[in-house]
């Protein structure tokens, strides 16, 4: 929001283009350079949270961030090559450190047998403050 209110006020390059979706990002990318500068320039949802975790919550518990390993879990295989762009990691270490597909950490869980419904409740860890519902709607 933050970033089309300045594209807005300071008539910057509109219309400006999600950018959470690498495929996307990629496929304009290929087809579409000289339309790059439409693309918003926040990282991913998952990009992130990964550097929120080396960053904000490495120095909140007093760890290197070399010694957190942030893993993902994510619906699309674009997310793996994500996290090996050079653009994405800018701190010297990558953001987020693997990346699961959900069939992937299925087949984990079914090797390791491990019921994910099975496991107890936990409290939400809100490191950052209360969510709301509101991101639900987003990928809609």
């Amino acid at each position: 929001a933050h970033e089309l209110l300045g594209r807005l006020n300071d008539g910057g390059t509109l219309p400006m283009f999600t950018s959470c979706c690498p495929g996307w990002v990629k496929f304009m990318e290929n087809f579409y350079p000289d339309m790059l500068e439409h693309l918003s320039t926040c990282k991913s949802p998952q990009g992130m949270q990964g550097a929120i975790a080396k960053t904000y919550y490495a120095e909140k518990v007093g760890k290197d961030p070399e010694d957190i390993i942030m893993v993902g879990v994510m619906p699309c295989t674009a997310k793996k090559s994500e996290i090996r762009r050079p653009l994405v990691n800018k701190n010297g270490y990558q953001d987020t450190d693997h990346i699961f597909t959900t069939r992937e950490f299925g087949k984990l869980c079914d090797i390791h047998s491990l019921d994910v419904m099975s496991l107890d409740d936990q409290e939400f860890d809100n490191p950052l403050g209360e969510a709301s519902g509101a991101g639900d709607i987003f990928g809609t």
